[in-house]
C-alpha cells in the first residue's frame, strides 16, 4: 500500500539503506537497490538526503540513537548493560555488520562523529560517577572500562568462524556477563 506519509517513507528508506550498507558498505551500495528495497523511487531518496554518503551517516546516527534509547547504560550494573548490548546485536545482526562497514569506511572519523562522541562521553561520565561511588572498579580509567565493556559485549558479533562456534550460543551471553563482572569488580 502506497503512502504519502514522509516519515513512513523516511523510516522505510533508512531500514532499506541499513540492509544495503550492511551487505555492501557505502562504496558498494547502490541507490537503485536501496530505493527498490524501500519501495520508493530513487529520486525520492534525494529529497531526504543529499547523496549516498549523507544517507550512510543518517543510518549510523539512527543506530546510535536507537541503541542509546533501547539499551541505556546503567554504570552500576555494567554486566547487565553488556548483556543488553549483546542481546540487541543478536536480535539485529545487520547492525554490527553495518557498524563494521562504518568503521572500515570512515576510519578515525567514526569515533569523532557528533552522535557517537556525545553517546560515548555520557557513558564515560556515568562510569566515572560509578567509580566514585565504588560500584565499579577504578582499576581502569572510565574510558578504558567502557572500551572493554563494549568489546566484550560485541565480541561474538564482531567475529566469525571457529572461535565463535567453539562456544555454544546459549553460553555466550553468560560469558559476556561474567567477563564484564570480573573486569568491573574490585
Amino acid at each position: 500500500m502506497r503512502t504519502r506519509d514522509p516519515e513512513t517513507k523516511r523510516r522505510l528508506l533508512l531500514e532499506a539503506a541499513l540492509e544495503e550498507f550492511a551487505e555492501s558498505g557505502v562504496a558498494g551500495a547502490r541507490i537503485d537497490r536501496i530505493a527498490r528495497r524501500a519501495g520508493i523511487s530513487a529520486g525520492l531518496i534525494y529529497s531526504f538526503y543529499d547523496n549516498k554518503d549523507s544517507l550512510f551517516e543518517a543510518v549510523h546516527d539512527l543506530i546510535v540513537e536507537q541503541t542509546v534509547a533501547t539499551v541505556p547504560i546503567d554504570a552500576d550494573s555494567l554486566p547487565e548493560y553488556a548483556a543488553g548490548l549483546h542481546d540487541a546485536a543478536g536480535a539485529h545482526p545487520v547492525v554490527p555488520r553495518f557498524l563494521t562497514w562504518y568503521r572500515l569506511e570512515r576510519g578515525a572519523a567514526a569515533t569523532t562523529r557528533a552522535s557517537t562522541a556525545a553517546a560515548m562521553r555520557e557513558k564515560v561520565e556515568a562510569i566515572a560517577a560509578a567509580q566514585l561511588r565504588g560500584t565499579v572498579s577504578a582499576r581502569y580509567t572510565p574510558a578504558q572500562t567502557l572500551a572493554l565493556v563494549l568489546a566484550v559485549a560485541n565480541m561474538w558479533h564482531s567475529q566469525a568462524g571457529e572461535s565463535v562456534d567453539l562456544v555454544p550460543a546459549a553460553d555466550r551471553r553468560a560469558t559476556v556477563v561474567d567477563a564484564v563482572r570480573r573486569l568491573t569488580q574490585e
